[in-house]
C-alpha cells in the first residue's frame, strides 16, 4: 500500500511540473510571435488612411483573379491570384518587412491570404475586405 501511495504522488508531482512549467507552454510561445506581427482586419477609411500615410513602406495587394484585376484595381496595386497553385510561393517571395493592405472582390479571399501570411511571418498586413466596400466609399479604381 506504502509503494501505490508513492507511486500515485511521483505520478501527481511529474504532471505538475509538465503542466505548470513555462517550457512547455504554447501560449508564450504564441505570444511572443503574436508581439512581433501586426496582423488584423481594418475598415476601408483606416486602408485609406494607412495608404496616405505610408506610400513608402505600404504594398496594396489584391488577391482577386487577373480577369478581375485587369477589369478595375487600386491604383498601384499588385495582383497575386488566391486561386493560383503558386499562391503560398508566390507571397513567401515578398518583403516580410513591409506593410500590405490585402483585399479582393468582398472579403473572403483576403481574409484567408492574411492568415497564409501570418503563418509565413510577415511583420505587417491588414485585410480592408473587399474592392466592393472601396467603390462603395467612393474611393478611385484604376484599368
Amino acid at each position: 500500500m506504502r509503494k501505490m501511495i508513492s507511486i500515485d504522488l511521483i505520478i501527481c508531482i511529474v504532471l505538475a511540473i509538465f503542466f505548470f512549467s513555462p517550457l512547455n507552454s504554447q501560449s508564450e510561445q504564441t505570444q511572443t510571435n503574436d508581439d512581433t506581427q501586426k496582423i488584423k482586419n481594418i475598415t476601408i477609411e483606416e486602408a485609406q488612411t494607412l495608404i496616405e500615410k505610408n506610400k513608402d513602406n505600404l504594398i496594396i495587394l489584391d488577391v482577386r483573379t487577373s480577369e478581375e484585376y485587369s477589369r478595375e484595381h487600386i491604383e498601384d496595386a499588385i495582383n497575386i491570384d488566391f486561386y493560383s497553385e503558386t499562391f503560398r510561393e508566390d507571397l513567401n517571395k515578398l518583403d516580410k518587412d513591409k506593410t500590405y493592405i490585402v483585399h479582393c472582390q468582398i472579403g473572403g479571399r483576403s481574409a484567408k491570404a492574411l492568415n497564409t501570411m501570418k503563418e509565413l511571418g510577415f511583420k505587417e498586413a491588414y485585410n480592408m475586405g473587399g474592392i466592393t466596400q472601396w467603390k462603395e466609399n467612393g474611393l478611385p479604381t484604376t484599368k
